[in-house]
């Protein structure tokens, strides 16, 4: 069944159009200026035919992007990736180790729970802002901004896998 969920996948462009990846550019970038740390955001289609053959799952195929698309590489170690997978209908969250002991796993569930409830009442758009908004709350109870840092280390731009 997975096999076929992944050949029939929703194509990223369709799903994700310029308007809806500028709104989303323009979210993270406002969450930034409220918080000192990095937020991504990735969606791919399918998984490539290797990762399924082997049996990737969501979450470690996150955990690959996460590495890829270096949303490790800041200077306090507090990135986070909001990963979506289309065909299996995934929400992964992945945060750096400067946020383990801060941040919760059932804080960061929850806000997967909020984006999955959105998804399933057709909401993408709103349902991705409002994870974007969801995190930058998190970061800012935990990073403030610095003053005069213009360092935005990771691109805002949604990244498009695949």
């Amino acid at each position: 069944m997975r096999w076929w969920r992944h050949l029939f996948s929703p194509s990223v462009r369709r799903t994700f159009p310029p308007a809806r990846l500028q709104a989303i550019t323009e979210a993270i970038t406002a969450g930034e200026r409220r918080h000192g740390g990095q937020v991504m955001f990735a969606v791919e289609a399918e998984l490539p035919w290797m990762a399924l053959w082997q049996g990737l799952s969501p979450r470690q195929r996150a955990e690959q992007a996460f590495a890829q698309l270096r949303t490790w590489d800041t200077e306090h170690n507090n990135g986070v990736l909001i990963y979506l997978l289309l065909a299996d209908h995934a929400i992964e969250l992945v945060a750096d180790r400067g946020l383990r002991g801060r941040i919760g796993e059932a804080q960061w569930q929850e806000i997967c729970a909020h984006l999955q409830q959105r998804l399933r009442q057709g909401d993408l758009q709103d349902g991705v802002l409002q994870a974007i908004e969801e995190v930058s709350t998190l970061l800012a109870g935990h990073y403030p901004p610095v003053p005069g840092s213009q360092d935005d280390g990771l691109p805002n731009t949604p990244q498009l896998l695949g």
